[in-house]
């Protein structure tokens, strides 16, 4: 009996596959819904449709935040964690010294602290705005070396060589022009970081975190 099943069984098989046979049937696609050639993206791939809304990703431009991250990007291309060749740390490169003023003395903790490395360059913009403040209404809007000068522009280069060597430059209208170790100039960041809303940025006197 066993015999004869395992010999019947596959013939029984192979006779219903025969019956349905081997024919595949085409689907006619019609003209309308043929591609033919590649088409056009409807929207750039930076852009998101969500609710028929495009959502554009954020650009940081010429306001407070555009600023300090075009800053934070010169000084250590963003990186909280870093420490140059001169000691400088963090993203922002702050010395051992402007850290003191700021009330910051332990700089194994700031260089692992983001949070706090943002809180101290916010203090240390509004000290330098009030340092500066006379010069900024004085000079903001007169060309000096071929620059206008901006509020921005003057305290980016307070960032990078002390607003004391600012002023120093203005008041001399460009010619005690400071450098830094690597070559840069308080003339140089004050073109590159010219144009950038921070008005909104409090000028204290002797300010700490």
């Amino acid at each position: 009996m066993r015999r004869w099943m395992y010999v019947s069984c596959p013939l029984i098989l192979t006779f219903i596959f025969v019956s349905f046979g081997f024919k595949t049937q085409q689907v006619k696609v019609p003209k309308t819904l043929k591609v033919n050639e590649p088409t056009e993206v409807l929207f750039p791939k930076s852009k998101t449709v969500f609710n028929g809304a495009i959502v554009v990703p954020p650009f940081l431009g010429s306001c407070y935040i555009g600023f300090k991250e075009a800053l934070a990007f010169k000084e250590s291309q963003g990186n909280y964690f870093t420490t140059n060749t001169l000691g400088y740390l963090g993203k922002y490169q702050f010395g051992v010294g402007t850290l003191q003023l700021m009330g910051v003395y332990n700089t194994t903790r700031f260089l692992n602290d983001p949070i706090l490395q943002e809180k101290v360059f916010q203090t240390n913009i509004s000290r330098n705005k009030w340092i500066l403040r006379r010069d900024i209404q004085r000079f903001v809007g007169k060309k000096i070396g071929g620059v206008i000068v901006t509020e921005s522009g003057m305290l980016a280069a307070a960032h990078l060589a002390g607003p004391g060597n600012v002023k120093k430059y203005l008041r001399s209208y460009g010619s005690d022009d400071v450098m830094d170790a690597y070559g840069t100039t308080v003339s140089k960041y004050l073109k590159k970081f010219s144009g950038y809303d921070i008005s909104h940025v409090t000028p204290i006197r002797n300010p700490k975190v």
